[in-house]
Formats: C-alpha cells, structure tokens, sequence
C-alpha cells in the first residue's frame, strides 16, 4: 500500500527512527534492563513537565488514565468542563464509573474560563475538576495557567488535566501550575504510535487516592508510585512503545525544548495564514486558538469561505496526504490541519502546496 502522509489531529506522522526503535530486541519488563530503560528516561520526562515528581508510564490510551483519574480522585462530586467533544465525553465517562458529575459546558469553539469554574467550585460541591487543555476537536485551547491559579483558592479539588494534544508542544510546568494530575497519550504531539500514556500526579492527590476503595487495580495511582519508584510499572507495559519513547525523548532534548515549541508556533501560524490566503476565518474564539491544528471555519459560523470539506479531503488524499474533514457535529462545516510532532516549516510547506492544488480543482 502506498504510504499516505498524516496531517489529522492525531495519530500523526511517525518517523522512521521511531519505527526503528519500537523494534528494539525485546526484555524483560521485570529485569534490570527494562528499570535501566524506565530510570534513563525519568529525568528527561520530569524535565519535560517540569516536576519534581515521578512520571508514570501506562499502556493504554489516555482514556484509561483520564477514567483512571475519575475513580482515583473523585469522592463527592466532579466538576467537567466541556468545550467540545472530548470534553463532553469525559462527563459521560464520570457518570458510567458511578460518580457524581456536573457539567460545565461551553459552546464549542469557546474556551473554558476560570471565572466561570470559580462560580462553580464556590459552592462547596466539588471535589474534583476535569479540563482538556487542548480541544481538538475544536481546535480550541483554554487558558491552564489562568485556570491553575484558582487551586490556591480550592486547594482541597483535584485539578486534572487533559494535556493530550499539547504535551511536548507547549511548555507544560506541572509544579508552578500547581495542579493535580497531568496526561497524555502520545500519539499526537509526541509523535509516537497509540498505545502509551504519560503522566503525573501531585503528592496531594498520590494521598487522596490512598483513601479511595474503589480506584481499582489497573489505574491504581498508588501502584503506580510505588512501582516508579522502583523504576517499573504495575502491569506489564508496551516495551517496544517505552523503547520509541526513549528514543524521541532523545530527539526532543538534541532540539531543544524551547525550540521545539518555537517550531510548533511557527508551523501553526503559517497554517493559519495559509487559511487566511484563501478567504478562510478560524472556528476557535480568537485568541484562544490551539498551537498543534487548525480548526478552519468552512460555516459553522458565519463569515468567511466556505468548500465542500470531503472533496478537499479527497483532492488531498489523492496527493498522498490525509487531512481531517472536521468532527462530530461540526464535520465537514469545520476541517482540520495538523501541524504537530515532527512537522516543519519545509514539511508544511507541502502540505499546502497540496491543499492548494486542490483548492484550484474546487
């Protein structure tokens, strides 16, 4: 099969010295090769968040973890704010694993605000809080830091925090922030294939799920710490994932972290300029727009130009690259263009040549 390109919100394109790595020689996960493997790493994933605490590895989607997280941390009630439609399903997940939950719902496009959770969390009814950081499927981006100061003001709620399709793009300080739990998988920004989730959780957190009966085994936050700290993971993990992982992680570092950031708020805002070129307005409340994809407003609201989204798609694919015809509700009066993991401004460039190809076959 001839290889298409993939510049949707995710999985994203994965190099072929990633590839390389995920066919490492097996081990042991219980032997001292794979705690080598797990402590080498360590550093350089705290570095990334900026923590001082341990960083946890799962072999799951995020999903796991975020569910993870409900079971964990939420004993009275939890607070899950949606501005799109993997937020609105986090609501829906609260409830299926027996909790009470609130919604706190936006209309897509629009950020979620920390005036708005004050209100909420000012009535004494929560314990817990779920954010998406970065919506992809709106391609909205909420203010965390803004969000993350209000924990000083409810220091007994859990903060848990989405961070799918911004870790590794965008600096994410976990300490400074102040927040409870962050996630994610990597298969977006990080530019791995699915199948692995990272993340970390405070010490406040770390002693409220040692009170919960019923977080369950598999997601236990405290297996999870006793068993980083031993340099392994509770259950047996996806080695040739963790093998990839060390070997981008190792990329990341040879980049630079700040100019790895600087390179994805190049590329996003040369896409947004491409959309502009062609008579199109971004989906997102300005300001508020996402640093890894672009949300291109073809009529979900008003203003701007509009096209037939699934025969752009085609037109794309044709040229061997996939793009995304817009989500859920908004499919096909929305599309989206990825510009995050190891994209550049050469490789975006050609993905706009191909879009704009098509856009004269229109």
């Amino acid at each position: 099969m001839a290889h298409v390109k993939l510049h949707i919100p995710g999985p994203v394109e994965v190099s072929e010295k990633t590839f390389k790595a995920l066919c490492t020689p097996m081990i042991g996960h219980r032997g001292q090769g794979f705690k080598d493997l797990y402590a080498k790493m360590q550093p350089q994933l705290q570095t990334l968040l900026s923590t001082k605490q341990l960083v946890y590895l799962s072999t799951s989607s995020a999903w796991g973890v975020m569910e993870g997280a409900v079971r964990n941390l939420v004993q009275k009630k939890v607070l899950n704010c949606m501005c799109g439609a993997f937020s609105d399903k986090w609501f829906d997940v609260s409830k299926k694993c027996g909790k009470q939950a609130e919604a706190l719902q936006v209309e897509w496009g629009s950020p979620i605000r920390a005036e708005a959770i004050d209100k909420k969390l000012a009535t004494g009814e929560f314990d817990a809080l779920t954010l998406i950081h970065n919506e992809t499927s709106s391609g909205t981006m909420s203010p965390l830091a803004e969000i993350a100061a209000l924990k000083k003001k409810y220091p007994d709620v859990m903060f848990i925090v989405d961070a799918v399709s911004s870790m590794t793009a965008v600096p994410l300080n976990f300490d400074a922030l102040g927040i409870d739990v962050l996630l994610a998988g990597t298969q977006k920004a990080f530019a791995l294939p699915p199948g692995l989730a990272v993340f970390v959780a405070s010490p406040a957190a770390l002693a409220k799920a040692a009170t919960a009966k019923d977080r369950g085994y598999y997601f236990d936050f405290v297996e999870f710490q006793k068993n980083a700290e031993q340099s392994m993971t509770p259950s047996t993990p996806a080695i040739p994932h963790i093998y990839a992982l060390s070997s981008k992680l190792d990329d990341f570092f040879a980049e630079g972290l700040e100019n790895r950031y600087a390179r994805h708020a190049k590329t996003n805002q040369m896409t947004r300029d491409w959309a502009a070129k062609h008579g199109f307005t971004l989906f997102p409340e300005k300001g508020f727009e996402s640093i890894t994809l672009t949300c291109v407003n073809n009529g979900a609201k008003p203003g701007g130009r509009t096209v037939d989204a699934a025969k752009l798609q085609k037109l794309v694919k044709d040229q061997g690259i996939l793009i995304d015809g817009g989500y859920g509700k908004i499919k096909g009066t929305t599309f989206r263009l990825s510009n995050m993991g190891d994209e550049t401004e050469a490789t975006m460039n050609q993905l706009y040549a191909a879009l704009d190809k098509a856009m004269a076959q229109l």
